[in-house]
């Protein structure tokens, strides 16, 4: 049973499609979250926080919201990650929910919730309320009749709390060598929103209860830091990158193609027109252009290596990307979204058995893209494995939140496996998990 809460807490919070992967739930990007990683490693490590244990994502959700719904994940909407126009003021956003994991809000909230009857009862609460976040549409693929009210009561702070996080935000800031002038950066952009109905609201609002009052506590904790804040060019650039790169998808392409050039560095205004050309369907422009920002970089970009392999791939050059992702991976071996890519790209050369232990070894790395999960079983049925390739789609729908689905390809999995290994046991705790769901 440890692997299905496991798997439907992890996974249900980490579902997604193509890249930088977008789908109802989250986008996933390595480029990206390897940028937000590295945004938040100072705030984590001055909040007493692992920055290896707790990830930053972000919500495909044009509103403006940011929440914590563990102690292991920080999300971020995407329409708040392009609003915000400075490093430190995301840094400020970050610190706030670190805040609340450190200070145990979430921990005390999950004790309470009187609809979590079971941990993978709570599991599923968490999937939706990270793919609901302020309301939206997001939650119609996870099964669970959790009414949309009650999980905005599950993520509402009190003000108490929001008073406790924004003390211990400046001091994370200020502690970790950053401006917590941020925070004040951030507030201005709801300056207002507290005398509108809750309906025309921004999320952050409804989740983040704010006052004048706190506000004004808000400005005194900032004056009263005594100390001055050197630049961070890392951050900056990090920040200019990781929201540069966001925007060259979720715009579109004649937008950053005008805007390209006033991008913070080179390889930025390089790499969104690249992902603008792409998206064009302008194979050699795009491929000009990240051969550009990958040179700019000296060659030693994996990242910028896989979005090579994406373009390629996404423009069938089946075998080119396999040569691309490879080098990518060589460089960053243990990124699970680059293995994802080349083992993708080397299942699309026709070539499954060697894309097997690539997949498997991303599938390891991170249990939630449902992805790697979708190419693990075409690799598995084209190799003949049929009982795991059942396995592993019964596994891929469980994160979904498609339990009944689960459950017939669980139940095929179990009929297909030998008995008692340890395939076999995974089936068996997707199979009861479905059984759970089907009874409630």
């Amino acid at each position: 049973m440890i692997l299905v809460r496991v798997l439907i807490l992890a996974l249900g919070l980490l579902s997604i499609a193509t890249a930088p992967a977008r789908a109802v739930g989250l986008i996933r990007d390595a480029d990206i979250e390897y940028g937000l990683a590295q945004l938040a490693e100072p705030i984590l490590r001055a909040a007493s926080l692992s920055p290896s244990q707790v990830r930053v994502l972000l919500v495909n959700d044009p509103s403006l919201n940011a929440f914590v719904v563990d102690n292991r994940h920080i999300f971020i909407h995407s329409g708040l990650l392009l609003k915000l126009d400075s490093a430190r003021a995301l840094q400020a956003v970050i610190a706030h929910e670190a805040a609340h994991i450190a200070h145990g809000h979430i921990n005390r909230r999950a004790g309470n919730a009187a609809s979590a009857r079971t941990a993978a009862g709570l599991g599923l609460a968490l999937a939706a309320a990270a793919a609901a976040a302020g309301g939206g549409d997001a939650a119609a693929g996870i099964a669970l009749g959790t009414q949309r009210s009650a999980l905005r009561r599950f993520l509402a702070h009190t003000r108490a709390e929001e008073s406790s996080a924004d003390i211990s935000s400046i001091r994370y800031m200020a502690r970790a060598g950053i401006d917590p002038q941020g925070a004040l950066d951030v507030q201005e952009l709801f300056n207002g929103q507290d005398v509108l109905s809750e309906a025309r609201q921004d999320p952050y609002m409804r989740s983040h209860p704010s006052s004048r009052d706190r506000v004004r506590a808000l400005k005194g904790q900032v004056a009263a830091v005594q100390k001055t804040f050197s630049e961070r060019p890392g951050d900056d650039y990090w920040f200019a990158r990781s929201r540069g790169k966001l925007s060259a998808f979720l715009r579109a392409p004649k937008w950053s193609l005008r805007r390209a050039d006033s991008s913070a560095t080179k390889d930025i205004a390089m790499m969104r027109k690249a992902v603008a050309y792409h998206r064009q369907s302008d194979l050699s422009k795009a491929l000009k252009q990240i051969d550009a920002a990958i040179a700019q970089r000296g060659n030693k970009d994996p990242f910028y290596l896989e979005l090579k392999g994406q373009i390629l791939l996404e423009s069938r050059k089946f075998r080119e990307a396999a040569a691309v992702y490879k080098a990518a991976a060589a460089q960053a071996p243990k990124n699970a979204q680059i293995l994802g890519g080349y083992g993708r790209a080397v299942l699309a050369t026709g070539n499954p058995k060697a894309a097997l232990p690539i997949l498997e070894a991303a599938r390891a790395r991170d249990v939630g893209d449902a992805r790697v999960l979708r190419d693990l079983a075409v690799a598995h049925a084209k190799t003949g494995n049929n009982g795991m390739a059942s396995l592993v789609t019964a596994e891929r729908y469980a994160l979904q939140g498609r339990l009944k689905d689960a459950g017939i390809h669980a139940a095929r999995a179990e009929a297909l496996l030998p008995r008692g290994s340890g395939p076999w046991r995974r089936a068996q705790d997707v199979l009861s998990a479905s059984k759970r769901a089907a009874s409630r």
